[in-house]
């Protein structure tokens, strides 16, 4: 299980990317952190800087099919950067495209909107963005995580840090199906 862990070059919830890294490597799964930069991610503790991590794979350099899955970290400047990014919108279009499963967690479905896949599905998020999600064709759930397969490629979605036991145990179930 080869899983991609799409970032921008700084603004991701640490604990948001840690967490679920170590869920994937725990499983015997290889993490890939991706990026739109080469060099280093920034990570933050909500407003505070936390550590970097070394970027494996820029979005320019990787597409879908080299993955089984992809994992989408939050924190609020992380997917409002990714979003305005073409090429990373492009490599989260063909992990759906593919059918391939997504997880995303507390911000990241801004990404998600952003590149048109939430229609008719059903996921949760940060409650700041459950308008936007509504807005996008989605419904939106107050629940601590979620499995969509309302379309091709399983989406597992949740609200925030405080749900990421169950946001990890959820998503690999789903990436090792």
């Amino acid at each position: 299980m080869r899983v991609a862990f799409l970032v921008a070059p700084e603004g991701v919830e640490q604990v948001e990317l840690t967490e679920p890294w170590k869920a994937v490597g725990n499983a015997g799964g290889e993490p890939v952190l991706v990026s739109t930069a080469e060099g280093e991610v920034q990570a933050f503790h909500h407003l505070d800087k936390a550590d970097t991590f070394p970027v494996d794979r820029t979005v320019s350099g990787t597409t879908a099919a080299d993955y089984d899955a992809l994992v989408l970290p939050g924190g609020v400047a992380n997917p409002d950067a990714l979003r305005t990014d073409g090429t990373a919108v492009s490599l989260v279009k063909g992990f759906f495209s593919a059918g391939k499963p997504v997880a995303a967690i507390c911000h990241a479905p801004w990404t998600l909107i952003e590149a048109d896949v939430v229609r008719g599905r059903t996921l949760t998020s940060w409650p700041s963005l459950r308008t936007d999600l509504r807005n996008a064709g989605a419904t939106w759930v107050d629940e601590q995580v979620k499995v969509c397969t309302a379309a091709p490629g399983t989406l597992i979605t949740s609200r925030k840090p405080d749900d990421l036991n169950a946001f990890c145990t959820a998503f690999l179930k789903e990436f090792t199906a």
